[in-house]
Order: C-alpha cells, then structure tokens, then sequence
C-alpha cells in the first residue's frame, strides 16, 4: 500500500451503516461502486472535490466573484494590465471606504484628486502634444471598467476631464493653446468641464443650440446658459461651446472659473451619479478674448468627433457598472442565508446570475472590439452608437437583477448594489439618449433616416 492511502478497515469504521442502509434505498450502491472502480486519480479527484470531500478533510472552497468569465482582460498586454491594477487598488482603497458617504452628501471628494493625480493615467491615453497613444481606447475602457466596477461617479469624473474637456483641446486648440493647457491637465493640475448640454436642448443641441457668441472688437461676447455640465461646480475651466451669431457656425471657447458674467449653481436632488457635481452654467454677457477661442474647431463637426471618442468610453461604464454588480451579487449569493441554505444554491438565484453574467460577457466582448476599431483608426459613429445603445440596456437590466438578489439589502447603500441600480440611470440617458443612438445605427444599415 502506498504511502498516505488510507486505510479501507479505518474507512470503513467512519461509515454509518444506518444512514448507508437508508442511502442504499434510493440509490444503486452497487452500480456506484463499480463506476467509481471504473475511474483513473483524476476523475475520482474531480469526484471528491464534487463532493466537497479530500484527504485534507477542508472544505471546498467556492470560486472568486469575477465577472470576466470569458478572460477577456487576459488579453491585454503587459502595460494595460499594470494600469488596470492600479486603478483596482485605488478604488478600493481610496474611493471604496468614502463613496457612499458622499455619495450621500451629493459631492465629489475632491482630496482624492490629488491621489489621483499619483496615478499618471492620462498619459497612458494622450502623448504631450495632445494625440492619442497608438492603444488609447482600449486602455481608456479599461480604466473606465475598473473604475466602474466600484463606483461610476468617479469614472465620470475621470471621462469629463480627460476625455469630453481634454479632447475638445486637443482637437480643436491650436498648437500654441495645446500648449498651453494640456500639460496641466496630463497633470490633473487644472481641471476641466465641458458644456455642450442647454436646460432646451439635449439630443437637438446640434441644431438648436441657444448659446450664442458675437465677436465684440478683439474678444467675444457669450450669452445663454448650459445644464448637466459635470465638474463645473470646481473646475478650473470649462469649454463652452456656442453658435455664432453671424454666422450660425458652432465654435467651442475656454472660459475660465471666476469669468466676469460666467455663473454656475450646483444641480440638486439627483438620484444618479450624486458623486459627480453637475452645474447649471448662466452665461450672462460673459466676455472672453480671442485667445480663449479654440482656433482650429471645425464647427459641429469638431464636437461630433470628441462625442464620438468619449461615447465609446461610456459604453465601458456600461460594462464596468453592470459587472461590478453582478460580481456583488454573486457574492451575496454566496454568504448570504435563507431556509437554512446559501441563497445561490437556490434555482432562481442561480438563473438570474446565469443571465447576469451572459449580459456582462458579451458586453465586454462588443467593447472590447469596438475599442480595437477605434485604435485601428476605423471606428465610425455608427460603431459607438450601437455599443452605447446595448450597453446601456443591458446594464439597466442586471443591476436591477443584482439588486433583486439582495431582497430588501438592495435597497441599502452599504451592500453597493443600490448604488449601481441607481446611477445606470444616467449611462442609460447620457451620451445620446438610447433612442437618438438607435436612428443612428438604423440611417447606417438601412442608408434611411429616419430623423424628424
């Protein structure tokens, strides 16, 4: 006998002979033993382990909540998967421990900035000179995802800045005013807003946009006002974009915080997103120089190719959102005790997380693709739509099944998932309502539009 093989005679004085008679009732012993003599190590390993029993004696451990069941991010190279871990350790060391304090105070913590800035994350996304890195997207997405995972508020927060303000610099500043401003925004020295969004006018901005700019000798005159604008309530600048009053043509002006006839008031009572501080921007003969004018902005065509590039980012905290919610969800199910059993050993449990998990995997799996399209250089509108109309649709529909999981917990902001039921509000109306997003993708594949 081999060394460490147990004893049968010890083996058989463990056995209940009562409780085996009863077993032998319902089952065929007999054809179970023989089965089993049938088997190699291998295949009675995997049958121990099924059992939940060993020679170690320890309990079977249960698997990770991981969401990422197809390995999709084992696919990344080297450098992505490095920044993906440090924006995983500071989420959950630094916003995890905080978020739903002022999640609850509807205000953003704004000591994290600093921290942030630690991280260096946009230069993994933008060179100096304000082009983007040859794998920008796809790294982008992922910073999004991890983001999201924990809290959408802060991705907002990160998008906003670095992506909406960055970009509209960066595509539409001239080479002397990208030097001038992107350098400290690589740093998070200078933040930035971006207002496009009117109190009228949403999904119609591009043809109804009220703000207006006229050229007044050597500066420019602003009037009108913008709402929903993220981060405005504190940052350093935000880029208004207006349409001028000669010319009807959109042109896109860095207007500085503390603007004479420049006013923003904090938007109040959201039931999304409280983290982020969205202002309701007046404009009120606001007066700004040529130089604070973006030079080389080719009208709404300069604003479509930044909504372009940041539409693909909100599709990821699609992604990220729904994901971090299932992964709280199954670990609940877990732990979580009802009729003297874990609650993910019940059937339906089981099948909501089933379906959860099959939502998050495909989502994963279009965003990851349409990102490779954006870094290939062959996204087009049409492309980000679609990821940001199913994205946002199926991350409506997992958080609300992750909350349901929780019973009455998921109503609690300290199980995380009300949180997540809560701000898919916004990635659903955000970015392009579902429905403006969805008469894009239906002008490309039918070459009809269907538009009124």
């Amino acid at each position: 006998m081999e060394k460490n093989t147990p004893d049968l005679n010890d083996l058989m004085a463990q056995i209940d002979l009562g409780k085996l008679g009863v077993l032998a009732g319902k089952v065929d012993l007999a054809g179970i033993l023989n089965a089993a003599s049938n088997m190699n190590d291998k295949q009675l390993r995997q049958l121990s382990r099924a059992l939940g029993v060993g020679g170690s004696g320890r309990k079977r451990e249960l698997p990770a909540a991981d969401g990422d069941f197809y390995d999709y991010l084992d696919t990344l190279t080297d450098a992505q998967v490095e920044v993906a871990g440090r924006v995983h350790a500071f989420m959950r060391a630094e916003v995890m421990p905080v978020m739903n304090e002022y999640w609850s105070r509807d205000e953003f913590p704004r000591d994290l900035i600093g921290k942030m800035r630690e991280l260096n994350l946009l230069r993994a996304i933008w060179n100096e000179d304000g082009t983007r890195r040859p794998d920008a997207t796809i790294m982008e997405g992922i910073i999004t995802l991890e983001a999201c995972r924990v809290d959408v508020s802060t991705a907002v927060f990160f998008g906003v800045h670095g992506g909406l303000a960055f970009a509209s610099i960066a595509l539409g500043g001239s080479e002397e005013q990208k030097k001038r401003w992107l350098p400290d925004m690589l740093d998070m020295r200078r933040i930035g807003a971006f207002g496009l969004t009117e109190p009228e006018g949403g999904s119609q901005v591009s043809e109804g946009m009220r703000t207006t700019c006229r050229r007044d000798g050597d500066g420019w005159v602003l009037n009108g006002e913008k709402k929903w604008i993220g981060n405005s309530t504190f940052s350093d600048f935000t880029v208004i974009w207006a349409r001028d009053e000669e010319t009807s043509e959109v042109r896109g002006f860095v207007v500085e915080a503390g603007t004479p006839g420049y006013s923003v008031e904090k938007i109040q009572g959201k039931i999304a997103l409280r983290m982020v501080e969205n202002g309701h921007i007046t404009l009120q003969d606001c007066r700004v120089a040529d130089e604070f004018r973006l030079q080389a902005v080719q009208g709404w065509d300069t604003v479509s190719d930044v909504l372009k590039l940041t539409r693909a980012g909100v599709a990821w905290q699609g992604v990220g959102c729904a994901m971090g919610a299932y992964e709280l969800a199954l670990a609940y199910a877990q732990q979580r005790k009802q009729f003297g059993k874990r609650i993910g050993e019940f059937q339906l449990v089981q099948n909501h997380l089933v379906l959860m998990l099959a939502d998050v995997t495909a989502m994963l799996g279009m965003v990851t693709r349409l990102s490779h399209l954006a870094d290939e250089g062959r996204m087009d509108d049409a492309h980000a739509a679609l990821a940001k109309v199913h994205t946002a649709a199926r991350c409506r529909e997992v958080v609300a099944r992750a909350r349901e999981v929780f019973g009455g917990n998921g109503i609690l902001l300290e199980h995380g998932v009300a949180k997540h039921f809560a701000d898919t509000e916004a990635i659903y109306s955000y970015e392009g309502t579902n429905e403006i997003n969805t008469l894009v993708v239906g002008r490309a594949v039918t070459g009809l539009s269907a538009f009124v």
